[in-house]
């Protein structure tokens, strides 16, 4: 079975408490181990502001997600998703080649700038 390097996002409903937030992360969590996806990294960002209204709500408790699984397992994940009405949004991204090696060097902190930086022209006036 061919498995692939995901990142995922997901935004639990904000509202609810703080335990049931727990929970449905620790649901969610144990959903990858229990399916065979080996987790490189959990960042829970705790509560945000989203960027538009979704059901009237303002903020969300964001929680973002690497980890290497079966295409398959994606399915289920979202389809689980979808349907628990704690769960706001999500969105998964498969990492190609390029990608995992921008993630490795981000893990390293050894990320070339692009632009590297330029150091600013002054305005040099003429004292005529």
């Amino acid at each position: 079975m061919k498995t692939n390097y995901y990142e995922h996002l997901f935004i639990v409903n904000a509202v609810i408490d703080d335990e049931e937030i727990k929970a449905t992360v620790a649901k969610y969590v144990d959903m990858l181990k229990e399916n065979g996806c080996e987790i490189d990294e959990i960042n829970e960002w705790g509560i945000q502001r989203l960027a538009y209204e979704i059901d009237g709500k303002r903020s969300g408790y964001y929680v973002n997600l690497y980890f290497t699984a079966a295409g398959e397992f994606i399915e289920k994940l979202e389809r689980t998703e979808r349907i628990d009405d704690n769960i706001m949004r999500f969105m998964t991204v498969k990492y190609d080649n390029k990608m995992k090696r921008h993630r490795e060097l981000q893990k390293k902190g050894a990320v070339p700038e692009v632009f590297p930086e330029v150091e600013e022209e002054t305005e040099g006036g003429s004292d005529d």
